[in-house]
C-alpha cells in the first residue's frame, strides 16, 4: 500500500547539467534496493532521515505521486516537506527530516519533532496515519463561508467593544456630574 514513510539517505549525487537537483538513494525499509529520489531540497545529506511519499500516494492537492523522469533521471517517489505534512514549522521546499529515533519504514510523526537535546531521544507519541491530514481543499462556497463568519466574529467583537466603551463613558460622565452636583451643595 501507498505510504509516507520515514526513509534513510544513503547516496546523494548531483544530477549532471541541473543545477540544484540531487539524485537520491533511499532506503524505506521494504527490504528491497533503495528508491532513487530526484529533488532539489538542499538539506538532504547522507544518513539524513526524510519523509518519503512513495509511488501510489495521494497529497493533498489531490495529485497522486507516480514515477518520473525528473532531470533525466528516473524518480521512483518523492521527498516531503513540512507544509505537505501539515506540520507548523518547517520551509516549503526543504525536506522534511525526523530524528534518529525514527527507522527506515517508520510512519512519519503527526508534527514536526525536535531535532536536537533530550526531547529527539525519544520518538514523539504514537505516530499515526498522516493520510487524514490530506484532505481536499475548501470549495470556494466553503470559503465564503468561512471568510463570512470570521467578520460576523470580528464585528461581534468590535460592537462589544463599543458598547464596554459607551458603559464606561456614561460611568465617568455621571461621576463627573456627581462631583460637580456636591462642589455644588457645600
Amino acid at each position: 500500500m501507498p505510504a509516507f514513510v520515514v526513509g534513510i539517505v544513503q547516496a546523494v549525487s548531483p544530477v549532471a547539467g541541473k543545477d540544484k537537483l540531487q539524485a537520491l538513494e533511499v532506503d524505506i525499509g521494504s527490504g528491497g534496493d533503495p528508491l532513487t529520489i530526484v529533488t532539489n531540497a538542499s538539506n538532504v545529506r547522507v544518513d539524513s532521515r526524510v519523509v518519503v511519499a512513495t509511488v501510489g500516494c495521494e497529497l493533498r492537492d489531490g495529485t497522486t505521486v507516480r514515477k518520473a523522469a525528473v532531470g533525466g533521471v528516473s524518480s521512483e517517489g518523492m521527498l516531503c516537506d513540512a507544509p505537505m505534512l501539515g506540520w507548523v514549522g518547517g520551509g516549503a521546499g526543504a525536506a522534511a527530516l525526523v530524528p534518529e529515533t525514527f527507522s527506515a519504514g517508520d510512519a512519519p510523526p503527526a508534527e514536526r519533532p525536535r531535532m536536537g537535546g533530550p526531547a529527539a531521544a525519544a520518538p514523539a507519541a504514537p505516530a499515526v496515519e498522516v493520510k487524514p491530514l490530506f484532505e481536499k481543499k475548501l470549495t470556494k462556497e466553503e470559503k465564503k463561508a468561512a471568510a463570512a463568519a470570521k467578520k460576523a466574529e470580528r464585528e461581534a467583537k468590535k460592537a462589544a467593544r463599543k458598547d464596554a466603551e459607551g458603559v464606561e463613558g456614561a460611568m465617568a460622565e455621571l461621576a463627573v456630574s456627581g462631583e460637580a452636583e456636591g462642589e455644588n451643595t457645600s
